[in-house]
């Protein structure tokens, strides 16, 4: 059974991080995870064919299979109250100009450091935010899952295509 958190990896190394050497201990430490939960994660993540262990690589077209049309069932997301925090799905820039939306209707996720306001909306993993704002490359990723996880049909095509590029361009 895949958790939340394999998915955080698996986008992790998806930024181009599996290209070059990595420890599982320096991956755990950029996501906020132990290197036990990293280890079973890509355990789990290889039973059900989106890594594959002895290559160390994500297998980028199951993988963007499942997030397009599985994710949302598996980790739905759903939005409550406003909040102040980090842009997410729509509200993010790897979206937002695509997007015209309402203010008061541009998701966020709960965090200290962020800076907008809107409907807050639980991160795919709670160390999600802090790992997004470490790392540019895997907010886009992060931001564009959580439009597919809370759009309409036209968001999610939106999400899909630039997540299918994203996945496509990195090495």
């Amino acid at each position: 059974m895949m958790h939340s958190q394999d998915i955080l990896i698996l986008l992790k190394l998806s930024t181009g991080v599996e290209a070059g050497p990595w420890l599982q201990q320096d991956l755990a430490r950029d996501l906020g995870l132990s290197p036990a939960e990293v280890h079973k994660a890509l355990a789990r993540a290889a039973a059900a064919g989106l890594y594959q262990a002895k290559q160390r690589k994500v297998m980028r077209g199951p993988l963007l299979e499942f997030l397009v049309h599985g994710l949302k069932y598996v980790f739905p997301a759903r939005l409550g109250g406003p909040s102040r925090g980090v842009p997410t799905a729509w509200a993010a820039p790897v979206l937002a100009d695509q997007v015209v939306s309402n203010e008061a209707d541009r998701p966020v996720w709960p965090h200290g450091e962020g800076n907008a306001r809107g409907p807050s909306v639980s991160p795919l993993y709670e160390t999600a935010p802090d790992a997004a704002l470490r790392d540019p490359k895997l907010y886009e990723l992060l931001a564009l899952v959580d439009a597919i996880r809370l759009g309409g049909a036209r968001d999610r095509k939106l999400a899909a295509d630039a997540l299918q590029k994203n996945l496509e361009q990195t090495p």
